[in-house]
């Protein structure tokens, strides 16, 4: 890890269902926003590119990683200076995948596909990835990506902090319910304490044909703060020093990853 801080921006989007152009105007814009205030990388939530509820759309409107539409994230990248992140519906081998991607200034991409779909309508569109997420450098540190729900199972974040990585970036559609807040300001920043790492949460606001949604997005650093938060509605594009310096006095004090003790035998059965 270096302890050189450096800039991370989110985009809470309200995408237009079904619009790639738009979407990709939405985020392009942004980008630029993010680089004038200095950020080295911007996070767009997930299927920011079709629209988390563009139904059918999805599928007709799905492109390999090296399609069009990524293409033009690499472009915005270049033309910016910095990073993008965003969630695309891809397909590969006939077969559609709730993907994001990373395109750099310099031409190097990485791709995840959501390994936990959430519920029958993700089920009813897409197949889970089945690799593991990517450990990759941003702005010196070393970078792990998930979707959404996947986010939610402890084992996800400690595999990618376990791989070494101190960030980690996460594409969301997280739907206003009941549990939202609860997801968004509470577990996300367990998430970040208990692996000692940055957690970025890009989430969509406003509502589409199909669902309304939770905003808050967010940035939990190490210790369980936030170092951005969105509110529940409206687009803004969030800003966040990353400086991992300042938190080690928190990593020393909760050292998880070192302590933790595994490979102990299975638990006697009294049943």
């Amino acid at each position: 890890m270096t302890d050189k801080p450096f800039r991370l921006a989110l985009l809470q989007m309200e995408a237009v269902a079904g619009d790639i152009a738009a979407n990709l105007r939405t985020i392009e814009e942004a980008a630029v926003e993010a680089a004038s205030a200095g950020a080295v990388c911007l996070v767009a939530p997930e299927l920011a590119l079709t629209g988390y509820g563009a139904e059918e759309a999805i599928r007709e409107t799905a492109e390999p990683a090296d399609g069009a539409q990524v293409a033009r994230l690499q472009a915005f990248a270049a033309e910016t200076g910095i990073a993008i992140v965003a969630g695309f519906a891809e397909i590969a081998d006939s077969v559609v995948y709730n993907s994001a991607v990373v395109v750099t200034p310099d031409g190097q991409r990485y791709l995840y596909r959501k390994m936990h779909l959430y519920g029958d309508y993700e089920r009813s569109l897409f197949s889970p990835g089945n690799t593991a997420p990517p450990v990759f450098r941003i702005g010196g540190l070393k970078a792990g990506l998930l979707i959404c729900y996947d986010v939610e199972f402890p084992e996800m974040v400690r595999h990618l902090a376990l791989a070494g990585a101190d960030l980690v970036l996460v594409p969301t559609a997280l739907p206003a319910s009941e549990h939202a807040a609860f997801i968004a300001r509470s577990i996300i920043p367990v998430r970040a304490f208990e692996n000692q790492v940055f957690v970025a949460y890009a989430n969509h606001a406003g509502r589409d044909d199909a669902f309304a949604y939770a905003g808050l997005s967010g940035i939990a650093a190490p210790d369980g703060s936030d170092l951005a938060r969105a509110s529940e509605t409206g687009t803004s594009v969030l800003i966040a020093e990353i400086d991992p310096a300042a938190f080690g006095a928190a990593r020393a004090a909760n050292p998880y990853l070192t302590d933790r003790r595994f490979g102990f035998p299975a638990a006697p059965d009294h049943t």
